[in-house]
């Protein structure tokens, strides 16, 4: 095995630890599983950028999928004066991507889409 498909295992393995983290605690929040399925795709939506070309696709797709995003709304969502939703939305939203990377569905180069950070797409570098 190589050095980055053992790394790439490493990765894909901590991200499930992640999502089921983040499945656990979206279920001690006590949000309704309905608002869960209607929002788990959404993110996939920036994958809409590649009707321009790869490059803006792949920043889309980058930026939609970046822990950055989520961590802040669960961070502004733990604020007891904030709304809840953003909290729900926050941990859904960090599910999609950690279960993405699980997969072995990283962030995407701007050359080829089917080649991530962990490898070629869903091989996790193997």
């Amino acid at each position: 095995m190589t050095y980055r498909a053992e790394f790439s295992r490493s990765l894909r393995f901590e991200n499930a630890v992640v999502a089921v983290a983040v499945l656990l605690a979206y279920h001690a929040y006590g949000a309704g599983w309905g608002m869960f399925a209607l929002l788990i795709l959404l993110p996939d939506l920036s994958g809409l950028g590649y009707l321009v070309n790869r490059w803006v696709g792949a920043r889309c797709y980058n930026t939609a999928h970046s822990y950055a995003w989520p961590a802040l709304l669960i961070v502004v969502g733990v604020i007891p004066s904030e709304a809840d939703v953003t909290l729900g939305i926050g941990l859904i939203w960090a599910a999609h991507i950690a279960i993405d990377r699980a997969a072995g569905y990283g962030l995407k180069s701007r050359d080829d889409h089917h080649e991530t950070h962990l490898g070629r797409m869903g091989k996790g570098g193997s």
